[in-house]
């Protein structure tokens, strides 16, 4: 097993410096949807020159660069153990380079810790053992004001008339756009977890935003629902930054879980703008970034 830390470093660059190219090419199709002269359309030119600069000076796209979430998909034999200390190791020369900034806070003592981190939740590392022999490491991103407009509902709600349906769905991811208003950097984009428990749902809702924007899920009537979601969404009239317009969200993913008979949890990740994600492929002495 050869060690990954330069390759999973330049992943984490590419990450924090360069939106993948499906999230740019829809941030500059709604610049086209903004009115001539509008603050909306302002704020998403000031957006799309930002990603530009960003990119050529390999900064981070953002200040705020967010938590780090790694799924790493691994083959059989591979050791966990080696592959998150070579992460841990990027991470902390990632911040040295000021791709990152130091982002680990001790939430008890309130320390930082100067180099990303924080014991063995920061960053977050998820593995799963595949039947192939390619290594593929994903990497989020996640920026903590959209994170703070994230939200998760217990149905039946009876503050927004929310049943246990696909229609109770609709009304709290509704109502959480509307909460949000600008404060999640807007346009954002939307993940979804319809069941589990209030852990898994709220891990599924970010899982499901490793996806391509513009794919949809396989189930028909949860297809119907992201598209209905995001025009509806985009109907409130919040727009870019909150400085109103038809731009509100970018896109929505949903997935559906299994539960309870007790619970029906509905979690809503809403992720901002800078939608920060990129994948890293190990195919035998190939390295492929995506």
């Amino acid at each position: 097993m050869k060690d990954l830390t330069n390759e999973i470093l330049e992943l984490i660059r590419r990450t924090s410096s360069s939106l993948p190219p499906d999230v740019e090419k829809r941030l500059r199709e709604s610049i086209e949807k903004e009115a001539p002269g509008s603050t909306a359309r302002g704020a998403l030119e000031t957006i799309v020159k930002n990603i530009e600069l960003s990119r050529a000076k390999s900064t981070p796209i953002c200040q705020d660069t967010g938590t780090p979430i790694f799924y790493v998909h691994y083959p059989l034999g591979w050791s966990t153990i080696k592959l998150k200390a070579q992460i841990r190791a990027a991470m902390e020369d990632a911040t040295k380079k000021n791709y990152m900034r130091p982002n680990a806070v001790d939430a008890v003592y309130d320390n930082n810790t100067g180099n990303n981190l924080g014991g063995d939740d920061f960053p977050y590392i998820h593995f799963e053992e595949i039947e192939s022999d390619d290594l593929v490491i994903e990497l989020m991103l996640k920026g903590g004001g959209c994170e703070n407009v994230s939200r998760q509902y217990s149905l039946p709600d009876n503050n927004v008339g929310a049943g246990r349906d696909l229609a109770g769905v609709r009304k709290v991811v509704l109502d959480a756009v509307q909460k949000a208003q600008g404060q999640g950097c807007a346009p954002g984009i939307l993940g979804v977890a319809i069941g589990g428990d209030r852990g898994s749902s709220y891990i599924k809702s970010k899982e499901v935003m490793f996806s391509e924007m513009g794919t949809r899920n396989d189930d028909p009537k949860l297809a119907e629902l992201e598209e209905q979601l995001t025009k509806e969404s985009n109907e409130m009239g919040i727009g870019p930054m909150g400085f109103g317009g038809k731009t509100t969200v970018l896109d929505t993913k949903i997935t559906g879980l299994s539960r309870l008979p007790a619970s029906y949890f509905v979690s809503v990740s809403y992720t901002c703008w800078a939608y920060r994600r990129r994948k890293l492929t190990i195919k035998g002495e190939e390295v492929i970034y995506d």
